[in-house]
């Protein structure tokens, strides 16, 4: 992740962040919310195992033992890292916002415009889901948030 004090605009002045982002599949993204604990937390410890072994040696998340309350104030911290533009965490929501089946993360980045990476709930992985996030989300990058050079760092990405 880039330093706060480095130098280089992260985002353009008055760079407005997407608040809905519809998906052909039926989900849609939006940025994620402390109230959002009562999906959030079982999205993440129900696929656990596999979050780990993705993020676990970069960011120690998500630990065995992450509480609810624990979630509660992750979820916080990433409410007010998007309301300040520091970094993004959009939930991947069904239509009715019931269910929270993953999330997709912008950050700054020292050698690229921005790093990104994005998980699906166990239940999903192989889905349609998965591979529209796996073509959307890249394409999204440049053509919303204008970047040109994004680090993909745990995706794979062509």
């Amino acid at each position: 992740m880039t330093d706060t004090t480095d130098s280089r605009t992260w985002l353009p002045e008055g760079f407005e962040h997407p608040e809905r982002v519809d998906l052909a599949s039926g989900f849609h993204l939006r940025p994620i919310r402390a109230d959002d604990v009562d999906i959030d937390y079982p999205a993440v410890m129900g696929s656990r195992e596999r979050l780990w072994r993705i993020y676990g040696d970069a960011w120690g998340w998500p630990p065995e033992t992450m509480t609810y309350e624990a979630d509660r104030e992750d979820l916080a911290m990433h409410e007010q890292e998007i309301a300040d533009h520091v970094t993004f965490n959009y939930a991947i929501l069904d239509e009715e916002e019931t269910r929270l089946v993953g999330c997709v993360y912008i950050d700054p980045h020292d050698e690229a415009d921005a790093e990104s990476s994005w998980w699906v709930v166990d239940d999903l992985v192989g889905s349609d889901l998965e591979r529209e996030l796996d073509e959307f989300v890249p394409h999204w990058l440049q053509s919303a948030w204008g970047f040109r050079a994004v680090a993909f760092p745990f995706n794979a990405v062509d």
